[in-house]
């Protein structure tokens, strides 16, 4: 099985010129941790995560500094980069240049791998170089859990792409929080719909994609913003 097949590909992206509020925005409306930075080319510049955002707070002007030795110990372009990181409004003052991807032709072996060596939760997905979805830990273990018997068959592979179709065609394709994951003609959705009536339709889609053996839903309805 390779990462093409696990991967969630409706992917919510940043420029580099979007202001941090905007980013801001998008992680709590979407629910979740971090976006890919990415060029006119569709190529990953980078990554602002909800920690980035969540040091700025700590690195406030309310009189709190760090310890004197640290200060010391700091050099003048460690000090310049920290300021921009605490005071930049934009997604390319604050992100995290460093950005480990790998390609969607790689193995699942290969993508714990890196997610292990690396330390972190989750991989942009590249295809000559150009952002394509992004797998985390969450995709890998429920792969793993589906313990399929064999490798990924293209016919799996081609339903996954047949219902893909199906969903945007019916303009449902846009789900950021759903995975969708085929093993041996069983269709496997997990993740979280805005309703219900969305989940529904979802199975409904996946149940009429000719190959389909069967779909097992694992999805929940999130909750609305600001709900108790």
């Amino acid at each position: 099985m390779q990462v093409r097949d696990v991967m969630t590909t409706k992917v919510i992206t940043v420029r580099p010129d979007t202001p941090v509020s905007e980013i801001a925005r998008l992680l709590v409306e979407n629910r979740i941790s971090g976006v890919p930075v990415i060029d006119e080319e569709n190529r990953v510049l980078g990554i602002v995560s909800e920690g980035d955002l969540i040091r700025r707070l700590e690195d406030t002007d309310d009189g709190r500094r760090r310890s004197w030795w640290l200060e010391l110990l700091a050099s003048p372009e460690r000090r310049a980069e920290d300021y921009v990181r605490a005071h930049g409004r934009l997604a390319r003052d604050i992100m995290t240049d460093l950005v480990t991807v790998i390609d969607e032709g790689a193995t699942l072996a290969e993508a714990a791998r890196l997610l292990e060596e690396k330390q972190v939760k989750r991989l942009p997905v590249v295809r000559d170089g150009k952002l394509v979805g992004i797998v985390s830990r969450a995709d890998l273990l429920r792969a793993l859990a589906l313990a399929p018997s064999q490798e990924a068959k293209l016919d799996d592979r081609t339903i996954r792409e047949k219902l893909m179709a199906e969903l945007d065609k019916a303009g449902l394709g846009y789900q950021p929080y759903v995975n969708i994951v085929v093993t041996d003609g069983v269709v496997h959705l997990w993740g979280f719909v805005g309703s219900a009536r969305e989940a529904e339709a979802l199975v409904l889609a996946a149940r009429n994609v000719e190959g389909v053996v069967s779909v097992d839903s694992h999805l929940s309805v999130r909750p609305a913003l600001g709900a108790v």
